[in-house]
C-alpha cells in the first residue's frame, strides 16, 4: 500500500478536503519503500526494508494554521485529522507571512522513476554487497559499504482545486577500502535514479585502486597549490554556496549576496565566466519532482506554502549562474510578494555545466598540484565570504608533469568556494554527484592550512 497510483491517491485526498470546514485546506500525502544494506569489515551487518504511508493536513483559519499528521486512512480517522489541524488553526497565533494556497498549477513531465529500481530486492541488494566486499578481500583490503535505494511518490492537493502528483525512484552506494595496516583509504560515492546505471563492482574497484595507491604518504608542506577536485570533492564545497542563494537572506544582510546598504547582489559578477549553473527538473541524469517545497535538497517553500509539505510551484529550468553573473536568488512566495517578483523555488538539483575533458586528461594538463578524491569535515568560518575549513581524506595525491608520484597526507583547507570559482583553471565533464551534476575542476592557489594525520 505504500506506493500508491496517481487515481488512488487523488481519491484520498478529494475524500480529506470533503471534511473540510476551514478557509483554506492543503493535504500533502507520500508514500515510500526503502531497502538497504550496510557492511564493515567484510561483513554485512545489517539489512532491511521498510515502507510508510503518511498524510500531512494543513488546515488555515484567516491566517492562522494548524497541521496534523496521520498514517491511517480509514475515514474516522481521516476525518479526525481534518477536524484536529481545524482546531489547532483556531488555536494559533495569526502569521504575519502568511500567503494564501495556490490555484491549480501546470507541471512538467519528469523522468523520476525508474522500473529497475523499483524492482531491487533482497537477492539484488545481497549481490550489490558481495560484489563490492569480494575484491576487497582478494586484495586484503577492508571494506565497509552502504546501499540504500528507495521507491515511493508524492501527491499534493487542495481546496482551492490543485492537484500534483510524482513518483519517484533512487540508490545510493557508498564504499570506503581500507589497507589491513590502516594507512591507505580509498572511498567512491554513487548515486542514481536508475539502479541499471550503478556497478558497485567497478565502483569498488576504484576504492581499491585509491586505498592501495594511499599507503606510504608523504607530507607536503601547507600552502597555496594547484587542486584537481573530484566531482565529489568539488561538489562537498560547492553545494554549502548554494544553499544561501536565497534571495530574502541576501535582503536582510546575512549572505554573501547581500549588497552593502541594502539589497542583493543579482547581476553582477561573481565568479570565473567559463561557470554557468542551471537547475532542470526534466534533466534525464538528475530529474526532480516537478512541483517545489517541502524539505528539497536547498529547503522549504517558506511561510505561506501551506504548512508541513510542497507549496505546490511548478519546478522549471532556471539559470542561477550564467557566464559568472549570478542571475536568479530564490523566493518565498511570501519574499516575492513583498518584493513584488516572481517566486522562484529553490532547485533539488543543480547543474554546473563542465567541459568535455575527463578526470585523466585534466590530471595530465597539470605541471604541479594536489589530486583531492573528497572533502570531510566542512565547517563555515565567515558566512559573508563563504569561507569554509575541512579536510581532504581518501585518497590525495601530488601531480608532476601530468602524472601522480605519490599519495601525500592529508591537509586542513581554508577556502571559499566563490574565490575558487574565480581561481578556475579547467572543467571536465560533469557527473552526479549527490543529485547534482558536478564537473571535476582544476583550481589554482587553493588553500591548506596545516596537516592532518587522518586518511
Amino acid at each position: 500500500m505504500a506506493i500508491l497510483t496517481k487515481e488512488e491517491a487523488k481519491k484520498i485526498i478529494d475524500k480529506v478536503l470533503s471534511y473540510s470546514k476551514a478557509d483554506e485546506l492543503s493535504v500533502n500525502l507520500t508514500g515510500e519503500r526503502t531497502g538497504n544494506i550496510r557492511y564493515a569489515r567484510n561483513t554485512v551487518s545489517t539489512s532491511g526494508e521498510a515502507e510508510n504511508l503518511s498524510l500531512i493536513v494543513t488546515a488555515v483559519m484567516g491566517k492562522r494554521t494548524g497541521t496534523t499528521t496521520i498514517n491511517e486512512f480509514d475515514n474516522a480517522s481521516l476525518e479526525k485529522a481534518v477536524r484536529r489541524a481545524e482546531e489547532l488553526a483556531r488555536l494559533a497565533p495569526e502569521s504575519p507571512e502568511y500567503v494564501p494556497m495556490l490555484g491549480p498549477q501546470k507541471y512538467l513531465d519528469t523522468p523520476t522513476f525508474a522500473e529497475s529500481t523499483a524492482k531491487i530486492d533482497p537477492l539484488y541488494r545481497a549481490q550489490a554487497a558481495f560484489d563490492s566486499i569480494d575484491p576487497c578481500e582478494k586484495k586484503k583490503l577492508t571494506a565497509a559499504g552502504y546501499l540504500e535505494d528507495t521507491t515511493g511518490f508524492s501527491a499534493i492537493g487542495n481546496s482551492k482545486g490543485l492537484f500534483g502528483y510524482n513518483r519517484s525512484t533512487s540508490v545510493d552506494f557508498s564504499i570506503t577500502a581500507r589497507t589491513a595496516d590502516g594507512t591507505g583509504s580509498g572511498y567512491v560515492a554513487r548515486d542514481f535514479t536508475d539502479t541499471a546505471k550503478l556497478s558497485t563492482k567497478d565502483a569498488t574497484n576504484i576504492a581499491i585502486q585509491k586505498a592501495l595507491a594511499s599507503t606510504n604518504a608523504r607530507a607536503l608542506e601547507p600552502g597555496k597549490y594547484t587542486v584537481i577536485l573530484e566531482p565529489t570533492a568539488a561538489g562537498n564545497l560547492i553545494q554549502p554556496m548554494l544553499f544561501n542563494l536565497d534571495a530574502r537572506s541576501a535582503d536582510e544582510g546575512r549572505s554573501f549576496m547581500s549588497k552593502k546598504g541594502g539589497g542583493t547582489r543579482i547581476g553582477e559578477k561573481f565568479f570565473d565566466e567559463r561557470v554557468n549553473i542551471i537547475s532542470d527538473p526534466t534533466n534525464a541524469e538528475i530529474p526532480s519532482s516537478p512541483f517545489a517545497g517541502g524539505g528539497g535538497r536547498f529547503g522549504g517553500g517558506g511561510p505561506g506554502g501551506g504548512g508541513g509539505g510542497p507549496d505546490g510551484r511548478p519546478q522549471e529550468k532556471t539559470v542561477w549562474v550564467e557566464n559568472g553573473v549570478v542571475k536568479n536568488l530564490s523566493y518565498s512566495r511570501y519574499w516575492a510578494e513583498k518584493k513584488g517578483v516572481k517566486a522562484i523555488p529553490p532547485p533539488s538539483g543543480i547543474i554546473i555545466q563542465g567541459g568535455s575533458q575527463s578526470l585523466a586528461d585534466l590530471i595530465k594538463s597539470t605541471e604541479k598540484g594536489i589530486l583531492v578524491t573528497r572533502f570531510w569535515y566542512i565547517r563555515a568560518v565567515d558566512p559573508q565570504t563563504q569561507l569554509y575549513t575541512g579536510l581532504t581524506r581518501d585518497g590525495t595525491f601530488y601531480i608532476e608533469n601530468g602524472q601522480i608520484k605519490f599519495p601525500v597526507k592529508n591537509f586542513r583547507f581554508n577556502e571559499s568556494p566563490v574565490i575558487m570559482l574565480n581561481n578556475l583553471e579547467a572543467m571536465g565533464k560533469p557527473m552526479r554527484v549527490s543529485g547534482h551534476l558536478i564537473p571535476p575542476m582544476k583550481i589554482r592557489d587553493f588553500t591548506f592550512t596545516s596537516l592532518s594525520d587522518a586518511v
